[in-house]
């Protein structure tokens, strides 16, 4: 089973969602403000697809793992 969390770092997580909030909901590493880059974006939706990928998202809020 596929499951996805945010970061355990809290302040990094709150810094994070700060920006994302100031980016009007994109990415908070974004540099094109388009749909593909909403959070979540476009690159982790695929990723969380992937059946090969484990891991985070690019900006580290979000984490996919595999629950046993």
């Amino acid at each position: 089973m596929i499951r996805v969390v945010t970061n355990s770092d809290k302040n990094l997580v709150k810094e994070i969602r700060e920006k994302i909030r100031a980016n009007d909901g994109h990415c908070a590493c974004a540099i094109v403000f388009d749909d593909d880059n909403l959070c979540m974006c476009k690159e982790f939706r695929e990723q969380i697809a992937d059946p090969d990928y484990e891991g985070y998202c690019h900006c580290m809020l979000y984490y996919k793992s595999y629950e046993n």
